[in-house]
């Protein structure tokens, strides 16, 4: 009975269809011909000696076979990555590329600034930055399409490492021409009867939200009277703008409309809200040293 085998490359490949769901998808990643990527599948099932993958519909699925396979592969790719990045290290080559996601505002609204400023000091290394919702900055950290991630609120999955950075306040935030435009703060029971504009399912922001407006006793969001939700801060700025409703946003991202007078910003009666931003990496993976330079890089940022 021939013993295991398989090569880096394949494994690659492998990895690729298991994450994406298609040969096609994963071609494209690769840049290979389709046809090529079937070839590799089907020559490492051979070396392997299973079956790896199952077509379930259009749907391309590990077996359980595929399953350890894809875990173990994971864990290979990332060491071999390390193993190049710290070579070039040692010869003296500062280059390469990492990658980082943020949810929406500080992806949007701090961390190109901090990565421009790291660039200053890295010239050489590309900074790849992904923006989502939280939800998915998490999901994608912990499947390893990204190194890093900088979320707006603390996740309890047991994978991920958590470091605090910048602070953040949330307001309430109404157009110009709002009745409450010249206010500095509303209570709770008239929040509730203005119409309000939230953020998606997913979003850091609004679970910051949900969590304030239970803690004053209150059922949460759904005591807002929701015209609409929005994926992004942006949209719901816009919305605020058009007059469609009011939010409670990061002061950060209303920067520039504040200082122009657009929106004005209000407090709520009883119930300060801020937060912290969370950088997150998963502690199964091995940090690569350009990783860990961005890691060490943001973490010191926390501390101006």
């Amino acid at each position: 009975m021939s013993s295991v085998d398989f090569d880096l490359r394949q494994l690659e490949i492998f990895c690729k269809v298991v994450e994406l769901g298609s040969f096609s998808k994963a071609a494209d990643a690769v840049f290979l011909a389709q046809a090529s990527v079937s070839e590799r599948i089907a020559s490492l099932e051979r070396m392997v000696g299973t079956k790896l993958l199952d077509r379930l519909g259009r749907e391309i699925v590990p077996t359980k076979a595929g399953e350890l396979l894809y875990k173990h592969s994971v864990l290979l790719l990332d060491m071999k990555r390390t193993a190049c990045l710290e070579i070039e290290s040692f010869l003296g080559l500062k280059q390469g590329e990492v990658n980082i996601g943020g949810s929406t505002i500080p992806g949007e609204y701090i961390l190109p600034e901090i990565i421009g400023r790291f660039h200053e000091k890295y010239p050489l290394v590309s900074a790849m930055l992904t923006i989502a919702d939280t939800k998915e900055i998490k999901s994608s950290v912990l499947k390893g399409d990204l190194e890093l991630g900088v979320i707006g609120s603390r996740s309890s999955h047991k994978s991920l490492i958590h470091h605090e950075l910048w602070k953040d306040e949330l307001v309430l935030a109404v157009p110009a021409h709002h009745r409450w435009a010249k206010k500095k703060m509303v209570s709770l029971e008239e929040l509730f009867e203005e119409p309000f504009i939230l953020r998606e399912v997913g979003s850091g922001t609004l679970k910051i939200i949900e969590n304030y407006l239970r803690d004053s006793g209150s059922r949460g969001t759904e005591s807002l009277l929701v015209v609409a939700r929005f994926g992004t801060s942006t949209a719901v700025k816009e919305g605020i703008k058009a007059g469609l409703g009011i939010s409670i946003l990061s002061s950060r991202a209303l920067d520039t409309e504040l200082k122009t007078g657009i929106v004005k910003a209000l407090k709520l009666k009883n119930l300060p809200m801020s937060r912290r931003f969370f950088l997150i990496r998963d502690r199964r993976r091995i940090a690569s040293p350009l990783c860990q330079a961005m890691l060490n890089f943001l973490l010191s940022t926390s501390k101006e």
